[in-house]
């Protein structure tokens, strides 16, 4: 049966600082468990002033701590940020706070531009292009296998579900590769979905942890008691979209009235594109943009991105969300 699961950016809205928007997480991490949700989702970035969940890890630690069943975890950890041993370090500890129930989602974007990098204290570059090694070299700090000569305590035995992220063909490729589950970022960049989930099953090699492949992707949605109400709260995404990808990254902005049409044709095209795999309106029109995406798919979990200005809106999208998937999966 297919899964519904949340990713979490952790966004500061405009007139609020980070620490308010982190003291969200808890609260609608504890919403979504009660709504069935599978996972809880946070997503590292750097030097955003819009985004707070830089020290992952520790945001992922509040959403644990404020759940009981859910899973938590990143989606994800970028890698090249960072040294295979503390990241298996940080979520052993993860996982003897919260057993069981910790992901791993790995991306090989250092989600950095080069002076953060430099603050970072990485090549960047470099570790991008050995990503696979240090993958591998993650895994065995959890196993054991092969053996490095090192211990990472808490980390040695944690049982953490491990996932390639990607929005490129290379991250379906190495999840195939080394049997891992694999989850596609098509919630804003869509290109590359199909084929990516083509030949991940295709070229998927069993392995220890996983015998069948297993694959996510995310979409969009902004669900609300009526279609101009849900666009009206999704014109805070689209702004956000529109000033990244115009160069002026910034807080998440209030909504506005007919945003789409107040764009020049050129960066409405732009938003249409990279919005392919989203869905706005009620609960019935989500529904039906969840089947058809799940149909065009076939992938194992939905994961939804939904962001608002208002945090009640925000509440109330993911109770319809999850009110639209269950009749979904009903109905099938």
């Amino acid at each position: 049966m297919t899964q519904l699961s949340f990713l979490d950016l952790v966004n500061v809205v405009e007139g609020e600082s980070a620490g308010d928007a982190i003291k969200r997480v808890g609260p609608l991490a504890a919403h979504a468990e009660a709504l069935g949700y599978h996972r809880y989702w946070i997503a590292e970035h750097h030097g955003m002033a819009g985004v707070a969940a830089a020290a992952t890890a520790l945001i992922i630690a509040e959403a644990g701590r404020a759940t009981k069943t859910i899973r938590v975890g990143s989606g994800g950890i970028m890698l090249p940020n960072h040294s295979p041993y503390i990241i298996a370090e940080q979520f052993g500890t993860l996982d003897a706070l919260f057993p069981g129930r910790v992901d791993l989602g790995l991306g090989r974007a250092p989600g950095a531009d080069g002076r953060l990098a430099r603050a970072i204290r990485h090549d960047t570059r470099q570790e991008a292009e050995e990503f696979p090694r240090s993958v591998v070299e993650l895994r065995a700090h959890f196993t054991g296998e092969p053996d490095l000569g090192l211990l990472a305590v808490p980390g040695r035995g944690a049982q953490i579900d491990m996932w390639i992220l990607g929005s490129s063909l290379f991250g379906a490729q190495l999840a195939a590769a080394l049997g891992m589950p694999y989850a596609f970022a098509s919630h804003f960049a869509p290109d590359l979905l199909d084929e990516a989930l083509t030949i991940y099953r295709r070229d998927f090699r069993p392995s220890a942890s996983l015998r069948e492949p297993y694959a996510a992707a995310a979409m969009s949605v902004v669900a609300a008691d009526t279609v101009a109400e849900a666009e009206y709260v999704a014109s805070s995404m689209m702004q956000n979209f529109v000033a990244l990808r115009t160069g002026r990254p910034g807080k998440l902005p209030p909504p506005v009235e007919n945003y789409v049409a107040s764009l020049d044709p050129s960066l409405s095209a732009m938003l249409g594109h990279v919005m392919q795999c989203s869905a706005f309106g009620t609960a019935d029109d989500v529904a039906r943009g969840l089947r058809q995406f799940v149909q065009r798919t076939q992938v194992d979990e939905v994961i939804v991105h939904s962001p608002a200005f208002d945090p009640q809106a925000r509440i109330r999208s993911l109770a319809l969300i999850a009110q639209a998937f269950h009749e979904m999966t009903e109905a099938a």
